[in-house]
């Protein structure tokens, strides 16, 4: 067998302690790295949220002024009183119903 210089082996050996020194930053680089990329789309996900539950106030505000500019005398709000209690009713809660859904997502 021949000899390895000792140099040789000097410098394997500083090579491999330099590995084994760094790989801890750079794993505990990488979870950063993958935190912050978890976070950034649990960001998104907040404000796409944010931004449906505001279509839906925005359709639900809609529909009730609708209803408000429908009647057209005070005559009509015993009439539109009975209507509410079974039609309008009906599709504010299916609106409101249709908007906890999509809250609970």
């Amino acid at each position: 067998m021949s000899q390895v210089n000792s140099q040789v082996v000097d410098a394997v050996t500083m090579s491999n302690v330099k590995t084994l020194g760094e790989s801890p930053a750079f794993a505990m680089g990488s979870i950063y790295q993958s935190l912050a990329h978890s976070m950034g789309i649990l960001f998104e996900n907040a404000v796409a949220s944010q931004q449906r539950q505001n279509m839906l106030a925005m359709a639900a505000s809609n529909q009730g002024v609708m209803q408000i500019y429908s009647l057209n005398t005070t005559a009509a709000a015993g009439a539109a009183q009975k209507v509410a209690q079974t039609g309008a009713a009906d599709n504010l809660t299916s609106l409101l119903t249709l908007m906890l859904i999509l809250q609970n997502q």
